[in-house]
């Protein structure tokens, strides 16, 4: 007999780059399944996130901060905010206290009150602000859009979460359990792989070379004693090449060195990771680059 009482739907999260979207997303799940990087715009896909309990199914979107498109890339990363947006059963807005003005903007503020929906805010990093910040910043919100609750949180050291889920799982619909309990995300392994990878291209490459980065994993054969993966790190010209191999091969050699560590505790098995540095001029700016490299825009 099914429960009548049980939740279930989807939740997006929205906001700036930057504002801890991911931490928060990690945080709520109890796993480390977004990466997280130092440096805005990281997560260019929406990332689905199961956390199932006895009282509810709560399937959580980690999307892309909201950005101004300069590449056909950023086209796609808008794509992918909107429709988590129009799908989502509840919207989890995050805003950075210690950035209000530029998370909590005009724009910000238009976007989350684009679709009507139980709208909930996260004021996250509260750890950086005073009491009497906070409580301005929760008033502005209240004065500048209908929510149905804010919550001053911090995603670094996991303050006030349970206060969140509890109010997340209120706004949830009734609705039936749609994955088994044990499922964590519907995302391929391969997808992971190539995300582990370009998290530590963003840890060890500087500036702006990070963003004309993507990480294609050609290769993925797991009928061995080690789990050979072939992955290709793209970059748009030849002189970016050298700079992600490095002299001697030494910053490839430390991205799959820790990106295989990384992918070993995922896998929860011996990795032998194969990585290569491949050239595809201004990619970014490409349709046909884009869907061949995972961006199907």
């Amino acid at each position: 007999m099914p429960n009548l009482s049980f939740k279930s739907g989807h939740i997006a999260i929205a906001g700036r780059p930057n504002v801890g979207k991911s931490t928060l997303f990690n945080a709520l799940l109890g796993e480390r399944l977004s990466i997280i990087s130092p440096k805005p715009q990281t997560t260019r896909n929406n990332i689905l996130g199961i956390l199932t309990d006895e009282h509810a199914q709560m399937l959580f979107l980690d999307t892309p901060g909201f950005l101004e498109e300069q590449y056909r890339l950023h086209a796609f990363m808008s794509k992918q905010i909107r429709q988590a947006l129009e799908g989502a059963d509840v919207l989890l807005g995050l805003v950075d206290a210690s950035q209000f003005e530029l998370t909590f903007d005009q724009e910000v503020q238009e976007a989350f009150t684009t679709f009507d929906k139980p709208r909930i805010i996260a004021l996250n990093k509260m750890d950086l602000c005073t009491k009497e910040q906070l409580h301005t910043f929760h008033q502005r919100i209240l004065e500048s859009i209908e929510v149905h609750q804010i919550i001053h949180v911090s995603a670094t050291t996991k303050t006030n979460l349970p206060e969140l889920h509890n109010a997340l799982v209120n706004a949830l619909p009734n609705g039936p359990q749609f994955y088994p309990t044990d499922m964590l995300t519907e995302q391929p392994e391969r997808f992971f792989v190539a995300e582990y990878i370009r998290e530590e291209v963003f840890h060890h490459l500087h500036q702006e070379l990070p963003y004309s980065i993507a990480v294609v994993v050609e290769v993925f054969h797991e009928d061995r004693p080690k789990v050979y993966i072939q992955a290709n790190i793209i970059v748009e010209r030849n002189s970016q090449k050298g700079i992600v191999i490095g002299k001697g091969g030494r910053t490839l050699k430390t991205i799959g060195l820790n990106a295989r560590k990384k992918i070993e505790v995922f896998l929860n098995r011996s990795v032998f990771l194969d990585l290569h540095v491949k050239v595809y001029e201004n990619w970014r700016k490409k349709d046909g680059a884009l869907r061949d490299f995972g961006y199907d825009i």
